[in-house]
């Protein structure tokens, strides 16, 4: 189904305050947290809003649908958001809008190089930035009639969703002889820590990329973060 084009028409009657009416976004990203605020943008513009947590997963979408928007993010569980948004943007008919998001100050460059049309640096709360995302990268054809109310608006997404987020780092920590489970964990939590404001755990996540790249063992590092992960999720519960 190519919900591109069934509510194309949809979006021309968009209002000033739900400038994204009738568009579909798929969003990829593996945060329960970062993909409750983009739920949240979606709802606050009009969009429908479809979700994957992995490159499977987002493939399995777009088997069936195609959507006018795309929003990826470049550190994924089974692979890099970099081929994901390559893919797209090779792929006739293109989806509308590709969009690569990261918490990586760096990752802009090579997301604009895989073929990406706009970059979304996380954490991803203001309404505005995100509607201007979309809406300046849509073809002429599908861009809504009339003014647009740029909203100041900024959505806070729900604390326990990263209470789930810290659960998944669990499960992942787990598997800690991985080396590749061990460089997933440093960006997935370094990106939702920042998200949060958590900044022990987002130096602890820094610490051991930093550990990872230079060669140097990461036990230390891995025992660090998995305590403030056990306390996190204990800190929850109690909640």
């Amino acid at each position: 189904m190519d919900d591109s084009d069934l509510f194309a028409s949809a979006s021309r009657l968009s209002n000033p305050r739900r400038p994204l009416l009738g568009l579909t976004v798929l969003v990829v990203e593996d945060s329960r947290y970062a993909c409750e605020a983009m739920r949240l943008l979606c709802l606050r513009s009009g969009a429908r809003i479809r979700r994957a947590d992995s490159l499977k997963s987002a493939n399995r979408h777009l088997q069936v649908y195609r959507p006018s928007a795309v929003v990826i993010d470049l550190g994924l569980p089974d692979g890099s958001g970099l081929d994901l948004i390559k893919e797209l943007s090779n792929a006739a008919p293109r989806v509308s809008v590709i969009l690569g998001m990261s918490g990586d100050d760096d990752a802009e460059t090579a997301a604009l190089k895989a073929g990406a049309d706009g970059f979304l640096a996380k954490p991803v709360t203001s309404l505005g930035v995100f509607q201007t995302a979309i809406l300046s990268k849509l073809p002429t054809d599908r861009q809504p009639v009339g003014l647009r109310h740029v909203s100041n608006e900024e959505v806070i997404p729900d604390r326990l969703a990263y209470r789930d987020d810290m659960a998944h780092a669990a499960e992942v920590l787990n598997d800690n002889e991985n080396n590749q489970a061990l460089d997933y964990l440093a960006q997935f939590l370094g990106g939702v820590a920042r998200s949060v404001g958590d900044a022990p755990l987002a130096d602890a996540a820094a610490a051991l990329a930093a550990s990872r790249k230079d060669g140097r063992s990461s036990i230390s590092d891995t025992a660090e973060i998995a305590g403030l992960v056990r306390e996190r999720l204990q800190e929850r519960v109690a909640i």
